[in-house]
């Protein structure tokens, strides 16, 4: 059953004279009729709100994956967990066909009852508090810099815009706050195209600036001015290596993961899609992934050969020593920061309706019920921004569970449960295969995490 079918023409008619703007009273992920604007999207604007899902904090873990990984392995890796992402898409596009089912939650309630529905959403809200948590992250690690470089080049430690915490609790109520409590959230979809330049921009300033920092790196960095010969020496410390198995290494496929989760977006954009069909959506997903998993790609290879076995989880850090005052750099790392401020009330809209949704149900819109819900889930995010000592945490907890859960199990499982396809066709094979390696890796990559959190501790 396509979204498009001539059955739902009637449908179509009396929605068109609605309000389209998302608000709390239409359901997030729920009918997708509802949701559906009269005129669509067109494919571009589609593409680009795709890849604003998909892309985000992920961009400045993914050198530290490579430095755990090596190149050979990192590229291996990304390519199989990019290509299970569009596969696990495909799946949930062919049972919304199948269906007339365009809500991940329904699709979970169709396929597991109650339960399936209430598993969803709770990964939903984990994985958005995750992914906002590791947003305000970068606010609070790279807002104290950005603010000292652009007003004084001396660094006392001693101004209140240099304690990352305190920035991040009034930026967080100034502007996170405000955003996040209005009912209607469409405008924010105009930042997408902007986030994607955004992110350009800073996969282009690693490329340029890794021949601006030496190896081996300076262990007193007034010598870096003194500099003279362009990057590499030979210095073992230098060579990349293209195999690394190390503790280290649990948290690559995790943090790819949590790099390529779209999922929670892929059916609301499927619904304002102009002229929807499966293969068209199909294929915005596919060029939204592909583009992603270039700039992944050229970000973390060469963050990855400009500071090799000393990149920081957070890869914008190591500018930070080694290029304090490079006017490159400051842009780059205002450019992320409005993107990421910006992106924090969009991907809290969807946590705070499905926390709503398990709650109350179809309940009528209440502001009471919206305000809190909304102090509560940005209060745990700041709680997890500010006590989190380093993003990779948040990127190997989450991405090992719930990441793993909505971009390979669910599908998977949903895929077997609901659709007519006998269990030795290609789909069931590879949608049984896509719900075993999700186990394989979210058990293996937590439990390797939690042993070297206790064996450094």
């Amino acid at each position: 059953m396509s979204i498009n079918s001539s059955e739902q023409a009637d449908v179509y008619s009396r929605l068109s004279e609605r309000d389209s703007a998302l608000s709390e009273n239409t359901p997030l992920l729920g009918n997708g009729l509802a949701q559906t604007r009269a005129t669509g999207a067109s494919f571009a604007s589609s593409v680009f709100n795709l890849m604003n899902a998909i892309m985000g904090s992920g961009i400045l873990g993914l050198a530290y994956a490579m430095a755990s990984t090596g190149i050979v392995l990192f590229c291996i890796l990304l390519v199989l967990v990019s290509s299970l992402a569009g596969y696990s898409i495909r799946l949930l596009l062919t049972l919304c066909d199948q269906t007339g089912i365009n809500s991940y939650e329904e699709l979970g309630e169709k396929a597991l009852k109650k339960p399936g529905k209430v598993l969803v959403g709770l990964a939903i809200v984990i994985q958005n508090i995750g992914a906002m948590s590791s947003y305000l992250f970068i606010l609070k690690s790279e807002l104290p810099a950005a603010i000292s470089s652009l007003l004084n080049a001396g660094n006392t430690g001693n101004a209140w815009y240099e304690d990352g915490r305190l920035l991040l609790i009034v930026i967080t109520f100034c502007v996170v706050v405000p955003l996040a409590m209005l009912p209607k959230i469409g405008f924010l979809g105009y930042t997408s195209s902007l986030a994607f330049i955004f992110m350009l921009y800073f996969a282009v300033v690693v490329v340029v600036k890794k021949w601006s920092i030496p190896c081996p790196l300076p262990h007193n960095i007034t010598t870096l001015s003194d500099f003279k010969k362009v990057s590499n020496q030979s210095d073992s410390e230098c060579t990349p290596k293209l195999f690394i198995l190390s503790i280290k290494s649990a948290y690559a496929i995790p943090t790819m993961a949590f790099s390529f989760l779209c999922h929670t977006a892929i059916l609301p954009i499927y619904c304002e899609l102009k002229r929807p069909t499966k293969t068209r959506m199909q294929n915005v997903a596919n060029i939204s992934i592909g583009l992603s998993f270039l700039l992944y790609f050229i970000s973390a290879l060469f963050g990855y050969l400009t500071f090799y076995s000393h990149v920081e989880s957070e890869l914008l850090r190591g500018y930070d020593v080694y290029l304090p005052r490079d006017v490159m750099v400051m842009t780059v790392r205002l450019a992320i920061l409005l993107s990421v401020l910006l992106t924090v009330p969009l991907i809290h809209f969807p946590a705070r309706k499905a926390v709503i949704v398990m709650l109350y149900g179809g309940r009528h819109f209440s502001w009471l019920t919206h305000i809190v819900s909304t102090l509560i889930i940005l209060g745990v995010v700041l709680m997890l921004a500010i006590f989190v000592p380093d993003i990779r945490n948040v990127f190997g907890v989450v991405g090992s569970t719930m990441s793993s859960c909505l971009l390979f199990i669910f599908p998977g499982i949903f895929y077997l449960k609901i659709s007519s396809q006998p269990i030795k066709s290609v789909d069931s094979i590879l949608a049984i295969l896509l719900v075993v390696f999700g186990l394989i890796m979210g058990v293996t990559s937590l439990t390797v995490i939690i042993l070297s959190w206790v064996l450094s501790s």
